[in-house]
């Protein structure tokens, strides 16, 4: 299968290379040619979670979106705010049957396509301001994906994979098309795991519980998962914000697989992993804020549910990224030689 991943970061990286190594014919689309010149000359590194270094040779990376050609697949694994820039430019890699898989974390922009009721067809704000994305990717070419695993960039061309291996799938008409058997076969034999599933939104939601939390405490903070999850206030706010979350799915038809605990506990296993909200706050990106939090809220005002927790949140959330963008700058975290006793 031809495939092109639009972004060689974290995910994007695992996936491709990942693919690229098992037989599949990868291209990466990325911005900046410190990326692409680094993957064509060296090939793309994988560093596994018992420490292999396997390196896809077969690869190619370009900065020119309209020269692969024509793809089988296309995976958008750039983060959601940046999909808007990238969309007018994917219908160069479509031919009749091109399918589109989403790997964003938060609610997708294409959450109400082929929803039915109402609310069918509703474009979210929060991820879609101007339209941009929805009129440059038609819902048929959809295929949704929920991805469970943590990585880090080392550097271009360069992705470690931390934990997980979970990339669950699904139709957003909660069909099981032959289209989809063929993306899970794929997944499954680059060597991950993956579910082929028949309400795709529900698992965005449990996915969604962690980001709409974990991902905003940690950029304020500056700490990790666990780190979060250990400590008893930052815990506490975590809950109320799933707590709030839950009854705006709930008024969705959402139902939740687990438990708020079990899935503070989950996170709370991947140890100091940074998210990668904070991950963005220290190399001075923008961050994820509307895809992962604002968009819960958008939801929440259409519901008519109050979420006073997520509100403050995004707020200081919304704050820093700004911050970050009116200095152009990164904050990080440094040991101070004179500290107080």
């Amino acid at each position: 299968m031809k495939i092109a991943v639009i972004g060689a970061g974290a995910i994007g990286g695992l996936l491709g290379s990942r693919m690229s190594l098992s037989g599949q014919d990868v291209t990466f689309v990325v911005r900046r040619s410190t990326y692409s010149d680094a993957i064509n000359r060296n090939g793309f590194k994988l560093i596994t979670l018992d420490g292999q270094e396997l390196i896809a040779h077969n690869v190619h990376a370009t900065t020119d979106i309209g020269e692969p050609g024509a793809q089988d697949l296309v995976i958008l694994a750039v983060k959601a705010h940046q999909i808007a820039s990238v969309a007018p430019g994917l219908a160069k890699l479509y031919h009749k049957n091109t399918m589109v898989m989403t790997v964003q974390n938060g609610i997708p922009w294409w959450y109400f396509c082929k929803y039915g009721g109402p609310l069918d067809g509703r474009r979210l704000q929060s991820t879609d301001p101007d339209g941009v994305i929805g009129a440059n990717i038609d819902a048929d070419r959809i295929i949704g994906c929920v991805v469970f695993p943590a990585a880090t960039v080392i550097e271009p061309g360069v992705v470690q994979h931390e934990e997980g291996d979970r990339f669950s799938v699904g139709e957003i008409d909660g069909s099981k098309s032959v289209r989809l058997q063929e993306i899970y076969s794929i997944i499954i034999a680059a060597g991950l795991k993956s579910f082929m599933l028949n309400d795709i939104r529900s698992e965005i939601w449990l996915k969604a519980w962690g980001n709409l939390s974990f991902n905003p405490i940690s950029a304020l903070t500056h700490e990790g998962m666990a780190g979060i999850a250990q400590f008893a206030p930052t815990r506490a706010l975590s809950v109320s914000m799933m707590e709030e979350a839950r009854d705006v799915a709930k008024k969705l038809g959402i139902t939740f697989r687990h438990t708020i605990e079990r899935r503070i506990a989950g996170a709370e296993s991947v140890g100091p992993h940074k998210t990668s909200m904070l991950q963005d706050v220290e190399a001075g990106h923008s961050l994820e804020v509307e895809a992962l939090v604002g968009s819960i809220i958008e939801l929440a005002r259409l519901v008519e549910t109050a979420t006073p927790h997520i509100d403050a949140v995004y707020a200081c959330t919304k704050l820093l990224d700004k911050v970050i963008s009116d200095n152009r700058s990164a904050i990080v975290l440094k040991k101070c030689a004179n500290m107080l006793a």
